[in-house]
This record gives C-alpha cells, structure tokens and sequence, in this order.
C-alpha cells in the first residue's frame, strides 16, 4: 500500500523534526522543504526526504513556481493522497496565499483565517471581542501617529504582520520593549516606519498555552502548558516547558469564542500570560505547529497527524488519549544553553524587571528530574537533535556577528 505524502516545511521550522515524526508514526510519508543553502536537522533524519526551494525572502514568485512543480509531480494523475503543512509563518503566507498544489489539499488556513494567523491586530481586535483580556494597543503605521505625551511605559513596540512581501521577497522585522521614551526613539529609528507596527502594553508574567483541534463539529484535544524558562528572558519561545495545570472554565469559552469567530479548522495555540496578581492576559494566536509540539507529543496529543488526518478525510476522527500523560517537562538543549548566554548578557531594557541570576539560572538549567524530556530526541533517529543543538549554537552565534 503506497503511503499518503505530506509535505511540510520550512524545515528549519523549531517543531519541523517533532510535526515530522507525528505524520511518520501515523502512517505518512514525510518530505520537508527547506530553503536552498540551509541545513535543518531534519536532513539527517532516517524518515524524512529533504526538497530545496528558493528562499521567499529571496525572490518569492520562484519559491512558490518550485512549490508547484514538487507538489504537482506529486499529486497530478496519482490516487495517493497528497498535504502540504506549513509549519512557519513564512509557510503560512506562502502556502494558505496561492493555489500552488495541484490535487493536493492544504492542512493549514486559507482566505480570512489565513489573515487573522498572520496579523496580530485582528488577533488582538478577535480576542477582545472573545472576552479575554486584552493588553491596550494601538496601530502605528508612521511615526507620526506616537506622541510622547500620549505614552505609558513600559511597552512593547512590535510588528502588526508575521510576513509581508516587499520588493518580491518575504519579511518581517523584530520588536523592542522600552522602558522610556529614550528607549522608543531608539527603537523608533530602527523601524523607520518600514512596516505596520503595534504600541502595546507591557505586562510581566509567566507565559501559558492553550492548545487543541477545531473540527465542524467543535473542539477536541485540548492541552495547556506553562513555560518554565525563555531562552531568551527579554522575551522568545521557551528553552524549557511543562504540562500539568487545568484549562480554566472561562478562559476555555473565551477560545471557543475566538475560534467560532474566525471559522478556524485545524490545530491551534492561543499564548496567555499569567502576571502576578494571577490575571491571564492573551498574547497572540499560532495558527501553525507551534515551536513546544515536543512537550504535546510527550503528553499524547498529536496535533499534526491529526490535522492531516481531518484535512484528508473530514470524517476522520482523532485517537486522543482518554488519560493524558501528565507532570512532563519538555527542554530544549541548545535553547537552554543560550538561555545562560542571555543570563549572563544582561537586559537591554529598564523594563524587564527581575532578570535572573546566573546562578539561579545555572542550577534550573543543570537540574534534570526524572520526568524531564528533550524537544527533537527520537531514539532510532539521534542524528538529529545532535544536529539540532549544534544548529541552534551556531545560528545564534553566526546571526550575532551578523548584527555586528
């Protein structure tokens, strides 16, 4: 029996290794794309085929024409089922934007819920209206619109897009936390007004997922977890993270809310922040695999062989877990080493309040329980998260002289 195919990708993508191995233990056979001159870990993998594209950032019309003639060969004239997962947000624009697949169906958002995962001001507008609480923002399209005045610190200074095309190329600039307005006029001529931008409020805390599947029939498979360290404390994806805490009954309604509102199909994350008064705060909304999936899979849930499975058959019906696995904390190795690296740098902003020690930081990292788990470990493909960790190192290391 030939396998069901499903592309994915990018697969330099952080959940690329753990969305890979979810479809092969399902069932599927695995080719990720990967743009041309990168080496993702996921090339050393004994499961997966590797496919190089151009680049988006590069010229984005070749990317998408050498999409199409891969998934194409794939699909045409053939009964074999036929996906292509995005799992990044540059994937997302590229995949959910253009009907570049043949016969092949697309696991992942298209039309106004592709918009509402790549445009925070909707997430945000969406998530108000779905009764969470919301950090004031404001839309800032020139700096013009920020008037000193009008200004409460400390704040968050970020993109409204998670990927724009300027000049045929994807893009997307970072954001800042500014403490004062010498901090903002810093990062205000950085922006130069390049793109749509959000003035949002700055709240300390401890970040929280919420995760599940959205069906016709409403939502399954739900998870939560909690971030235990950033790998970098000014703020990013976690370097480690752990299940066990209850979905609260109001903040589940609230997600069912957001959900219905934008017709969302499919797996999803909505990223909370639980500051110290104990408040949730929504964050932003992950219409793709999420970087943490290795701490889902641990628990049971298999969010993308699932959401393959559901976009294939709309029928299908998931084996979740009736007794979830529970009390796992999931690390990422090189994330973890980068998180003492950023310890020991400092902050770059008054704002972040309590930074850590490098001794505290030291003895969470070095202390490993019984129940910890690594991101990207599978024991009959090592070679993998050897070349993840050293990938991790070395982009950050390459990237920061870069910047130089």
């Amino acid at each position: 029996m030939v396998k069901p195919t499903v592309f994915i990708g990018f697969a330099e993508a952080l959940s690329a290794p753990e969305v890979a191995w979810s479809l092969v233990d399902q069932g599927f056979k695995v080719v990720a794309f990967t743009r041309k001159g990168r080496r993702p870990a996921l090339r050393h993998s004994n499961f997966v085929s590797i496919l190089e594209i151009t680049p988006p950032e590069v010229d984005v019309g070749q990317t998408l024409r050498d999409l199409a003639v891969a998934t194409s060969s794939l699909s045409s004239g053939s009964e074999t089922p036929v996906a292509v997962m995005p799992l990044d947000d540059s994937a997302l624009w590229l995949c959910g934007r253009y009907g570049v697949f043949g016969r092949a169906r697309l696991a992942g958002p298209e039309g106004p819920a592709l918009d509402l995962a790549l445009d925070k001001r909707k997430q945000l507008s969406l998530a108000h209206e779905a009764g969470f609480m919301v950090p004031s923002f404001r839309c800032i399209d020139r700096t013009g619109d920020i008037v000193e005045r009008q200004v409460e610190f400390p704040l968050v200074f970020k993109p409204a897009l998670a990927a724009r095309e300027i000049d045929g190329g994807l893009s997307r600039s970072h954001g800042w936390i500014c403490s004062d307005w010498v901090e903002l006029q810093s990062a205000l001529s950085k922006w130069g007004g390049k793109e749509p931008m959000i003035l949002q409020q700055f709240i300390s805390g401890v970040g929280e997922g919420i995760f599940g599947l959205a069906k016709d029939d409403g939502i399954v498979a739900w998870s939560s977890h909690r971030r235990l360290r950033m790998m970098n404390p000014q703020g990013s994806g976690s370097s480690a993270c752990k299940s066990g805490f209850p979905i609260d009954k109001e903040i589940r309604l609230c997600a069912e809310r957001f959900l219905k509102g934008c017709n969302w199909r499919g797996l999803f994350m909505i990223e909370l922040l639980r500051d110290p008064s104990e408040k949730l705060w929504f964050i932003e909304f992950n219409g793709r695999a999420w970087g943490s999936m290795a701490l889902a899979r641990r628990l049971g849930f298999e969010y993308p062989a699932w959401s393959v499975q559901m976009t294939l058959d709309s029928n299908a019906s998931p084996a979740i877990p009736e007794q979830p696995i529970s009390d796992i904390t999931c690390r990422h190795l090189g994330r973890e080493i980068l998180h003492l690296l950023f310890v020991m740098r400092g902050s770059s902003s008054k704002a972040l309040i309590g930074w850590p020690s490098i001794w505290t930081a030291l003895s969470q990292v070095c202390r490993i329980g019984r129940n910890d788990r690594w991101y990207n470990w599978r024991r009959n493909d090592p070679k993998v998260f050897v070349s993840d960790l050293f990938g991790t190192l070395k982009s950050h290391f390459v990237g920061a002289k870069t910047k130089r």
